[in-house]
């Protein structure tokens, strides 16, 4: 099995320099979609030599959105978050015999396995380096401040964001504000209540930052309202429910946003309804989700979605209709995500992998809504969701039937992307009841992944492991 890196000897060997330099040698020909991965020179550069250009700068926080979708929990491919956490939930099948994610999938995971050190370890590679970033810009005399501020509040959010999906996975986490090696390798893992607060912290800081509009015309870099959509989820899975309505009205009410009511046109590159995304490697490339997800014939080489989620779409729902596709081979049949139609390149890139969107704003705004009484509009939000897909207003009026269809509505709304069936069914507390059904290998100690022994061996400091490991 290969060997994963712990915390600290990715602080000591990923030096700022050395992360640094490699985009510092992507010059203005090439776009920031188009980076390709070039050797290190021998002569390395400075951190200091990178944050005296806005282009090298912008290339180091270009890379950081290169790593985030091709590697660690958001990328789309077989390695990241919307497939693991997919077979390790209720809506995927694995069809793959590896001895990586056959144990995520029956729910027999263990301290040393590839997957679990990978997540973790590219996650905080990918925090070093934001880290990186924000003590670069701080130490520059020669950047504008209005610059600064942009890269710092896009550097904000996505600490704010890695160290969200970390938290989700393993619980109580290290939350990591420095590059400094001696700090780091010290570091206990720290409350949910603490990393909570620190992640509002971060973004409550990016949201004063960035600016409104988007700095890229295809929403590749976060603007202030893709802040203020990350902070309702987070206060939503924080039970402030006041203030995850006041952040995703925010969101909503911004004219750069436009519902759609075509829902093939909800994943393409230029969707209205898109808050954030990841471009495309290249410019004929499209999604690592439509490579992951997309097969043409069976049985699957990857995985398909689970016969009980398809079963349990409503009658009439456009979205089992449009987001999902079904492949017949002789009497056997298996469905795929749809949501994404390109699995090859074409002319120009089509589709974008979509981080943020406009649809999981009505559902937070809806469900919190609920929780401070207001049914009403929680109902108008719900029926947004449901008349987009097909379907009639909603019959719910209690409050608790409310919550059970937003429930509902996320589950076939936010299938695949990033884990959210997995994280709302901790958070609403049905996982154990919900899961235990459908998953012969499940046992209550499943909610959380055990940290991995590698990282604990390094630092004792992180101990206790997660419990059932």
């Amino acid at each position: 099995m290969k060997k994963i890196m712990n915390i600290s000897t990715v602080m000591k060997q990923l030096k700022v320099f050395r992360f640094i330099a490699f985009v510092a040698l992507v010059l203005s020909s090439t776009s920031c979609d188009d980076f390709v991965e070039v050797p290190l020179p021998n002569s390395q550069l400075t951190g200091t030599t990178v944050f005296e250009s806005e282009l090298t700068a912008n290339a180091a926080m270009a890379q950081i959105y290169i790593q985030l979708r091709d590697g660690g929990i958001l990328t789309g491919l077989p390695t990241g978050g919307s497939l693991n956490f997919g077979i390790y939930a209720d809506e995927l099948r694995d069809y793959t015999t590896s001895s990586i994610s056959q144990p995520i999938y029956n729910n027999s995971l263990t301290d040393d396995n590839a997957t679990v050190g990978s997540l973790w370890r590219l996650s905080y590679s990918q925090i070093y380096n934001v880290n990186s970033i924000i003590e670069g810009l701080n130490n520059s005399t020669v950047l504008t401040d209005p610059f600064k501020n942009q890269l710092r509040g896009e550097a904000l959010f996505v600490r704010a964001l890695v160290h969200f999906y970390l938290m989700q996975i393993y619980g109580n986490i290290p939350y990591i504000k420095t590059t400094n090696y001696e700090i780091n390798r010290q570091l206990h893992r720290q409350s949910t209540t603490e990393v909570y607060d620190a992640i509002v912290d971060d973004l409550e800081e990016s949201i004063e930052l960035l600016s409104e509009t988007y700095v890229s015309a295809d929403k590749a870099r976060p603007n202030k309202l893709a802040a203020r959509a990350l902070l309702a989820r987070v206060f939503l899975y924080m039970d402030r429910n006041s203030d995850a309505i006041t952040q995703a009205s925010n969101v909503i009410s911004s004219s750069q946003y436009v519902w759609e009511t075509d829902l093939n046109k909800v994943f393409l590159r230029n969707s209205t309804t898109t808050i954030w995304q990841f471009a495309s490697a290249t410019a004929v490339r499209n999604t690592n989700e439509g490579i992951t997800f997309i097969f043409v014939s069976g049985p699957p080489p990857i995985c398909a979605l689970q016969n009980e989620f398809m079963n349990a779409f409503e009658v009439g729902d456009q979205r089992k209709v449009k987001w999902t596709k079904t492949v017949t081979s002789g009497a056997n049949s298996w469905s795929h995500p749809f949501k994404y139609k390109l699995r090859t390149s074409t002319s120009s890139s089509q589709e974008y992998s979509v981080v943020l969107r406009l649809a999981e704003q009505y559902l937070i705004r809806a469900e919190a809504r609920v929780k401070v009484g207001d049914l009403t509009g929680a109902i108008s939000d719900i029926n947004l969701i449901r008349n987009t897909a097909g379907l009639p207003n909603t019959t719910a009026i209690s409050a608790n039937d409310i919550l059970t269809e937003i429930q509902k509505q996320r589950r076939f709304e936010l299938f695949t992307e990033y884990g959210h069936r997995f994280f709302d069914l901790k958070r609403s507390g049905t996982i154990n009841t919900v899961l235990s059904a459908v998953k012969p290998g499940w046992n209550s100690t499943d909610i959380l992944w055990p940290v991995p022994q590698s990282e604990l061996n390094a630092n004792p400091n992180l101990l206790p492991q997660n419990a059932g490991y």
